[in-house]
C-alpha cells in the first residue's frame, strides 16, 4: 500500500508530535520529581538494619553519590524514600542532610538508630522518640574562683542552667526565614504531625521483645533527646543532663538534624532505641553499648517503619 505525499507528511507531522510530548513529559516528571521522605542513619549499624528492613540492595532503589555520601532512592512502605548514612557527629550529620535538602525534593526527615539512655526508668532495648531536642555540650568553660568553692564565668556570660564544674551549659542561636537574626533556641522540635503519626502507629504495633529474656520494650512518644560532640559513658554527667534537660536520651546527631530541619522549615522525627545505659551500668561495669548497638539498631528501625505504614504520601 501506497500513501500520497500529503498524507506521509501528516503521519511524519503526528508521529514527531507524539516523540515532542513524550519527551516534554519525560523532562516535567524529571523537572518536578515526586516529594521524598527522607529516612537517615549515622552509622554502619544503623544502616545495616535498614540494608536488612528496606532490601536496599536487593533491586528496586537506585544509588546516587554527592562528595563521597551514598544516597539510595527507592520506595518502602508506598512511600518514596530517600536512605542514607550521615556519619557520626554534629558536623557530619548538619553538612549530609543539607546537600541533600539542596539536591533532593525531601519533603520531611526521619531518623532511625541508637542512642544512650539517660532517664533511669529506660533499659537497653527501650526505644524513645523525643518531642525536642536540645545541644548539652553547647557551653562555656570557666575557671576556678580564689576560694576554690565557685567559679568565675565570662562578663558576658548569663547563666541560665546549673553548671556541672567548669561546664556551664548555654543556649544554641539559630535563624530561618521568619527570624531577622540569630535567637536563642533553647530546643528544636520535631513535627507535631509525625509524632501524632508515631503515636498511631506506636499503638498498633505488636511488642518488640529484646534481650536474653525476650522482655518487651517500652516504646515512647514525647519528652526531651540530648546531642554532644562527646560518647557520653559518665554516671554523673548522665543525672546531670536529665535533671537539667529532663532527657530521657542522649546522642551524637539528632539536635542537629534537627536544628537542619527548623532553618529549613522541613519536618523532622527522630526514633532511638537505647543501646546503652550512659554511664548509669552496674559500677564498674563497662559500658554495653557494642553489645547491643546490632540489636537495638534493628528495634528503632522496626519502629520506624510502622510509622512510614502509617504516613500519609509525602506532601
Amino acid at each position: 500500500m501506497s500513501f500520497p505525499p500529503s498524507r506521509l507528511l501528516r503521519l511524519f507531522g503526528t508521529l514527531a508530535l507524539l516523540g515532542f510530548l513524550a519527551l516534554a513529559a519525560r523532562a516535567a516528571e524529571a523537572a518536578s520529581p515526586r516529594p521524598l521522605t527522607a529516612i537517615l542513619n549515622a552509622y554502619p549499624p544503623e544502616m545495616e538494619a535498614m540494608i536488612k528492613e528496606f532490601g536496599l540492595r536487593e533491586g528496586g532503589f537506585a544509588e546516587q553519590r554527592v562528595k563521597g555520601f551514598r544516597y539510595y532512592l527507592g520506595r518502602v512502605e508506598g512511600q518514596d524514600v530517600v536512605v542514607f548514612e550521615t556519619g557520626m557527629s554534629l558536623v557530619n550529620a548538619a553538612m549530609a542532610l543539607q546537600l541533600a535538602l539542596e539536591r533532593l525534593p525531601i519533603q520531611r526527615v526521619l531518623f532511625a538508630g541508637v542512642a544512650g539512655g539517660t532517664d533511669p526508668s529506660l533499659q537497653v532495648g527501650d526505644v524513645v522518640i523525643p518531642e525536642k531536642w536540645a545541644y548539652h555540650c553547647e557551653a562555656a568553660y570557666f575557671n576556678p574562683a580564689p576560694d576554690g568553692k565557685s567559679w568565675l564565668p565570662a562578663r558576658y556570660f548569663k547563666q541560665r542552667y546549673p553548671n556541672f564544674g567548669m561546664i556551664f551549659p548555654d543556649d544554641m542561636e539559630a535563624i530561618r526565614a521568619d527570624r531577622e537574626q540569630f535567637e536563642r533556641t533553647p530546643f528544636f522540635p520535631a513535627d507535631p504531625g509525625l509524632l501524632e503519626v508515631a503515636r498511631r502507629a506506636v499503638a498498633k504495633m505488636d511488642p518488640i521483645r529484646y534481650g536474653a529474656d525476650a522482655r518487651p520494650v517500652q516504646v515512647l512518644v514525647g519528652g526531651v533527646g540530648v546531642t554532644g560532640t562527646v560518647f557520653l559513658d559518665n554516671r554523673e554527667y548522665r543525672k546531670f543532663v536529665h535533671k537539667t534537660w529532663g532527657a530521657r536520651c542522649t546522642d551524637m546527631e539528632s539536635t542537629a538534624y534537627a536544628h537542619v530541619c527548623f532553618t529549613n522549615e522541613i519536618p523532622f522525627l527522630a526514633v532511638r532505641a537505647l543501646s546503652d545505659l550512659a554511664g548509669g551500668q552496674d559500677e564498674g561495669a563497662l559500658n554495653a553499648a557494642d553489645d547491643h548497638e546490632h540489636g537495638t539498631s534493628e528495634n528503632a528501625v522496626t519502629v520506624l517503619r510502622a510509622i512510614l505504614r502509617e504516613l500519609p504520601p509525602a506532601p
